[in-house]
């Protein structure tokens, strides 16, 4: 006879046969640590109430997604993050890719330009290329999107200390190629708040770096409309080892802080917040991820209305790039990295993501071979083409155990925001190093699940086996540094040093002011003046930020 109650069916039919065979394991959780139960049914969603908490697609409280018919009208944007050696090197991956099918580029840049030193300083020494492209001047984002269009294409440019500076040259080069900025579309990550969390690669202290922030909102909602002029990033968060719940939690409170700072610096959230976009992570538990991203978009809807007064349906949408956990990627056997990317991606689809990127299989090892990266393209293109997964939206809406995951992850997220406003919001819980310590702990506790079993990787503490060497790995040319030194000194010689010396000058000045630096910075970069010498200006004037401790 058929269970009555969840109660009923635990002890009448669950029970025997918990007394005959034991579980796989004492305890099932999440990796956010949400105790799982044998089974989700109503009972587990009595105060469930569909219009509020789910409603329709592409419409408020947007849990459902962003569109009212999603994949159904087109795909998610294919973007692979790509960037390496010398502009000419990425410019010819960047045609490769756009031929393998790819809709839109991700531009990795190498690490100097990111913290804003030129490929001749001494800091750069080693590291020109490696991990992203070198960008100096102007000179090299010419030849990055040489023969690309950029009215024909969306671009993604993950930088953050140096955003503005990056921002202004790519307006610059659009400028160079007949382009109004009116019409160039893409992203600047733009989000330095998750460096001091999570990544390191900041440069000035947080205040300094929140004005030029808000300088890119303001400069983007008037001149460049179709920009998304901030990608508030959880990515890099739960690369440092925070839970998902924990990811969300801080990447939203991230985003309030940017939105309120945009509100006080006199910008109506309306004229603003449709631009904004996020950067999540696409981690291994699956239903864990799909259920993180319908709940981002709904806490993110409620935060926009019932905080700051949003009247736009558009200032409401949480609109996301995805990228696959490169964390999770393993050196032994490598070929199971396919396996994982090609899961999480899924995940990424099944919670209705905007554009992904998948990772590819030797990263583990190296900056990605065209092989590997075609094979993360074709991942995505099988789900979009032959799965049939986006043919209808949302599709694991209505499970019992997905919603109640869902509201599990919000509730989480939205304690966590309470206690950083408590604090006084995200850059006071970053100055008092509430947010690092927070992932400090998850990740210490991940690590030690892995190290005692608890949790299986497998090919490292589980299922060992001996594996082939990764064949056409990408290997670093020793000449990419010497190539790009000389470029930087031929431009240094033919620029209009008097010209870049005015330039300078009057960026430091307006850096004094509260003048938006958007405009300086343009004059600067038409100047040829470097990365390292804006940046350098503007050390000057806002100082430099050394670790905040968070023991």
């Amino acid at each position: 006879m058929a269970s009555s109650s969840k109660q009923e069916w635990r002890k009448s039919t669950l029970a025997p046969i918990l007394e005959r065979f034991s579980e796989r394991q004492g305890k099932f959780e999440t990796t956010s640590g949400i105790e799982l139960d044998t089974v989700y049914v109503p009972e587990d969603l009595a105060d469930f109430d569909y219009a509020s908490q789910l409603g329709y697609p592409g419409e408020y409280p947007f849990t459902r997604g962003v569109q009212p018919n999603m994949y159904r009208g087109r795909l998610w944007t294919i973007r692979e993050y790509a960037g390496f050696g010398t502009a000419e090197d990425t410019n010819a991956r960047y045609k490769k890719l756009l031929a393998e099918g790819q809709t839109g580029l991700s531009v990795a840049f190498h690490l100097p330009t990111q913290i804003g030193y030129d490929s001749d300083h001494p800091l750069a020494r080693g590291e020109v290329g490696k991990v992203g492209v070198a960008i100096d001047t102007l000179r090299d984002m010419e030849i990055l999107f040489q023969d690309i269009p950029l009215d024909k294409v969306s671009t993604s440019m993950t930088i953050n200390a140096t955003a503005a500076i990056l921002l202004a040259m790519y307006i610059a080069l659009g400028r160079k190629q007949g382009v109004e900025a009116a019409r160039l579309n893409g992203t600047v990550q733009n989000d330095t708040l998750k460096d001091y969390i999570a990544r390191g690669t900041y440069i000035f202290p947080p205040r300094p770096s929140m004005r030029l922030i808000t300088d890119i909102i303001s400069y983007c909602a008037k001149n460049v409309p179709r920009w998304n002029s901030v990608s508030i990033s959880g990515y890099h968060i739960r690369e440092a080892g925070s839970t998902a719940v924990q990811e969300i939690a801080f990447t939203l409170a991230n985003g309030i802080a940017y939105v309120q700072a945009a509100i006080d610096a006199g910008l109506d959230v309306d004229s603003f917040a449709p631009r904004l976009s996020f950067f999540l992570n696409s981690h291994i538990n699956f239903f864990e991820e799909v259920a993180k991203f319908r709940a981002a978009r709904r806490l993110w809807a409620r935060i926009m209305r019932e905080r700051f007064g949003a009247k736009d349906e558009r200032s409401c949408m949480l609109r996301f790039h995805t990228q696959t956990a490169g964390v999770s990627l393993v050196a032994q056997q490598p070929l199971n990295n396919i396996i994982r990317a090609a899961l999480q991606a899924l995940a990424a689809t099944m919670g209705g993501t905007q554009s992904l990127h998948t990772d590819s299989y030797d990263e583990a090892y190296a900056t990605p071979s065209e092989d590997a990266v075609t094979i993360a393209v074709r991942t995505q293109q099988v789900i979009g083409y032959e799965s049939g997964i986006p043919d209808v939206v949302d599709p694991l809406g209505g499970s019992y155990y997905i919603e109640y995951l869902t509201d599990r992850i919000e509730r989480g997220a939205s304690e966590y925001i309470a206690r950083i406003d408590d604090l006084g919001g995200a850059v006071a819980g970053i100055e008092e190093g509430f947010q690092q310590r927070e992932i400090q702990d998850a990740s210490y506790k991940y690590q030690m699940m892995i190290e005692q079993g608890k949790q299986t990787i497998v090919g490292v503490n589980k299922f060992v086996s001996g594996y082939s060497k990764i064949a056409n790995m990408l290997r670093f040319d020793p000449e990419v540094e010497r190539k790009q030194k000389e470029r930087l000194a031929q431009v240094k010689q033919e620029r209009d040093s008097a010209r870049v010396k005015r330039a300078l000058e009057r960026l430091a000045d307006v850096a004094r002011s509260d003048e938006n630096t958007l405009p300086s910075l343009l004059e600067c970069v038409e100047a040829y003046a470097t990365v390292g010498e804006m940046t350098d200006t503007l050390r000057e004037v806002f100082g430099t930020q050394r670790e905040f401790l968070s023991f």
